[in-house]
């Protein structure tokens, strides 16, 4: 067994052509001492149980094939450290999750989940955001106007069609102050930034917007703090993630609420995290010779 541990970064197509944090933290990592490389995750005859750690990161289109990527990652998980486990993401890669959070006393934006067969009702005040519950990127997602009941029942019948459970929730009228993302990386907060709004434009699905309007730096308030740890704590299992993302909007009370708990393969937003790239290449370092 050679002496220099060897970790897979699991991207994908996409991921290796625009993920902008995979070449900061493939450095940080070779930096570290490590064999690290990147791999898509569905590509034929890598072989992963030559790594001592798996590390999920631009996984993107999962969501499309989430059968075959859970499937992945237990094999994965069954051969080498994989990092986030498969359990959670499972868990998270369905966002019935926001349920289990909201069980748990966490602060969740208001979410009515429609599965196929059942009857679509609509909010009859106010603008309302209509999406899969198995999603990411803002696929499939667009906010309506009372107005818009029509291409909204049309919206939910598309994603029943395709076997999606459709979520329905209120557009938030302060998330044009922005979205607030926080990072941690082994349950230690690392960074935030502030993104401008995505569903700019009513009734309409783009598939092509950008993800991550006007990003910038953000320093959290105490509130926003205490509202991520508490929903890093309902997470099932015990030992910390090695990443997790927590995005969060204000609420019309004024308080914040969470909008997404992202630990399948977020965004990092590693060039707005000082040396985050070097504290997760630590940690994966840790891990990775904890797994030897």
């Amino acid at each position: 067994m050679s002496d220099t541990a060897r970790v897979a970064l699991a991207t994908s197509a996409e991921g290796l052509a625009w993920d902008t944090d995979l070449p900061r933290l493939l450095e940080a990592l070779r930096a570290r001492g490590l064999d690290a490389v990147a791999a898509p995750w569905d590509e034929q005859g890598f072989d992963w149980s030559a790594c001592d750690a798996v590390v999920v990161r631009s996984t993107w289109g999962y969501a499309r094939q989430r059968a075959a990527f859970l499937a992945w990652a237990d094999a994965v998980g069954a051969v080498a450290r994989l990092d986030n486990p498969a359990p959670v993401l499972r868990w998270n890669t369905e966002k019935t999750y926001l349920r289990d959070l909201a069980g748990r006393g966490v602060p969740v934006v208001a979410t009515r989940f429609i599965a196929p067969g059942e009857e679509a009702v609509l909010p009859q005040r106010g603008q309302f955001v209509v999406k899969p519950a198995v999603s990411a990127g803002a696929y499939d997602t667009a906010r309506y106007t009372q107005e818009h009941h029509g291409p909204a029942a049309r919206h939910i019948a598309a994603l029943h069609g395709s076997g999606a459970t459709a979520m329905v929730q209120p557009y938030l009228q302060r998330i044009e102050e922005g979205e607030r993302a926080l990072v941690f990386l082994g349950g230690v907060f690392s960074h935030g930034v502030r993104k401008g709004p995505v569903l700019t434009e009513a009734g309409v699905i783009d598939n092509d917007r950008v993800p991550h309007p006007d990003l910038a730096p953000h320093r959290p308030t105490a509130a926003e703090l205490a509202l991520a740890r508490a929903a890093l704590a309902a997470v099932p299992g015990a030992a910390p993630l090695l990443y997790a993302r927590v995005d969060m909007a204000t609420g019309d009370d004024g308080e914040p609420v969470v909008m997404e708990l992202e630990l399948v393969e977020p965004n990092l937003f590693a060039g707005h995290g000082g040396d985050a790239p070097l504290r997760f290449a630590e940690l994966v370092h840790e891990r990775a010779a904890a797994a030897r």
